[in-house]
């Protein structure tokens, strides 16, 4: 501008984010009528919500203004359990990635697809995608965008292709997760279901996610009539790639460490489903696979502690998340405002399909995804709501916890707020713009297929 002034919008921190929902939520709780839902008890010792209940309570409680710092440390303390699974979780992933193995492993398969654009884009996008439905990866891949753009490069496809199976891959696996522990697993702790429940439905529904992917980016290949690199305006030459060359090589080693890997994988869902396992021999499975794991992948003793501590200690900023979003609805709950909120919701959905309110909860956690990227954190946002919002509605909770991992996973396409994406686009050149061009049409198929996925779960009883 001709003053010289400039505007650039800048969006708050997600904890600042949280803590004005957590004024809100404390606002709500003088503005709103205190009311309560009768509830009954499961079989897995969880409240439900019985519809048609609601009453307003008699004696209104009200909080005082400093309530909003004295509900974070109880609202850590009651969400403990998750928090510390996550920091776990993160250490031990971060020792197995001290190892290298995954990214031998992940180097090996994408280098055996080179010269063959097609399997690469299948093979790619599917390695992506059941990684991070299985481990949660994200970030992980970061690092990967210089090999990943060499190899297409090699192939004459532009970086855009490369950004497609890498970014859509993850994507798709965090929305159509399978285990996933940062998001499924604490969704589903929170709407009181067992870890990892309803794991068949997510699996068959994971490959027709996956195989919209892999039609897109192949699409795009298409369209792009197998660019030539250095007449691309989006992509970046592989003489200026840090580290493409760096491979590292498939070991003995590393074999061992992906096999106990896949054994934690397997010994999840036996426990679980066989022994009634849950965060605490979860907890465990990790925390033994990071020490003998670190050991098995020559980091030492002292190599696999530090590298423990450093993955849990990347993860301290998401548990702080887990802790303000909890806080949100622990005051609520205090306030006894949560189940007026829940009433609320469900009024103007009454008397309508199931599957329109199935397909209001998707949309209402993609908007959501916008403000608060974390998935834990958006878990413990949103679930308190969505929970006994479903029980009103006559939904079961698998499909309130399928809609937030739709709505969670898939937008991470396209919000500007995703560190992951916005670093591996950075690295690959691809401008926000031309990846908008590129990711938006994927976004829309991805949920059009969910709307088909959850009104399927709603016909069939999904539990």
């Amino acid at each position: 501008m001709a003053s010289g002034f400039s505007f650039r919008l800048q969006v708050p921190h997600t904890l600042v984010l949280l803590f004005w929902i957590m004024g809100l939520a404390w606002a709500a709780t003088w503005v709103l009528p205190q009311g309560r839902f009768e509830t009954v008890v499961n079989e897995r010792g969880r409240p439900m919500v019985v519809p048609g209940t609601y009453q307003p309570v008699a004696e209104p409680v009200r909080l005082m203004p400093w309530v909003l710092f004295t509900v974070v440390p109880r609202a850590l303390a009651d969400a403990q359990a998750i928090i510390f699974f996550l920091l776990i979780v993160g250490g031990a992933l971060s020792v197995i990635r001290a190892t290298g193995a995954l990214d031998a492993a992940m180097h090996r398969v994408l280098r055996s697809m080179g010269n063959r654009p097609r399997a690469f884009v299948a093979g790619a996008t599917v390695l992506f995608a059941a990684v991070s439905a299985t481990l949660g990866c994200s970030t992980e891949y970061i690092p990967l965008t210089g090999l990943l753009v060499g190899l297409c490069a090699g192939m004459r496809l532009d970086a855009v292709t490369a950004c497609g199976v890498m970014v859509g891959g993850y994507c798709i696996g965090y929305g159509a997760a399978l285990m996933n522990p940062y998001t499924v697993i604490v969704a589903q702790e929170i709407a009181g279901l067992p870890p990892t429940s309803g794991l068949a439905y997510r699996l068959a529904w994971f490959i027709p996610f996956v195989a919209v992917g892999v039609g897109e980016v192949w699409r795009h290949v298409r369209q792009a009539g197998g660019l030539n690199p250095g007449r691309s305006e989006d992509c970046v030459r592989p003489a200026d790639l840090v580290g493409a060359a760096d491979v590292p090589v498939l070991t003995v080693r590393h074999g061992m460490v992906l096999g106990m890997v896949g054994l934690v994988l397997v010994a999840m869902v036996w426990g679980i489903t066989v022994r009634g396992w849950y965060l605490v021999e979860l907890g465990a499975l990790w925390l033994g696979v990071a020490a003998v794991g670190g050991l098995v992948g020559g980091l030492g003793m002292n190599g696999t502690a530090q590298r423990f501590a450093q993955g849990a200690g990347d993860l301290a900023s998401v548990a702080l998340m887990v802790g303000f979003a909890r806080s949100i609805a622990l005051l609520m709950e205090e306030g006894q405002v949560l189940h007026t909120v829940v009433h609320g919701f469900s009024r103007p959905l009454e008397g309508l399909p199931p599957v329109v309110a199935a397909v209001g909860m998707l949309g209402v956690q993609t908007v959501i995804n916008l403000f608060i990227p974390s998935g834990s954190g958006q878990a413990y946002a949103t679930m308190p709501i969505m929970a006994p919002l479903a029980d009103v509605l006559g939904l079961e909770r698998q499909v309130a916890v399928l809609a937030y991992q739709y709505g969670d996973g898939f937008s991470n396409l396209l919000i500007p707020t995703n560190i992951v994406l916005m670093a591996i686009l950075g690295m690959a050149g691809v401008s926000y713009e031309r990846w908008v061009r590129f990711a938006a049409p994927l976004l829309l198929k991805l949920t059009g297929l969910a709307v088909v996925a959850l009104a399927v779960a709603v016909w069939t009883g999904y539990r």
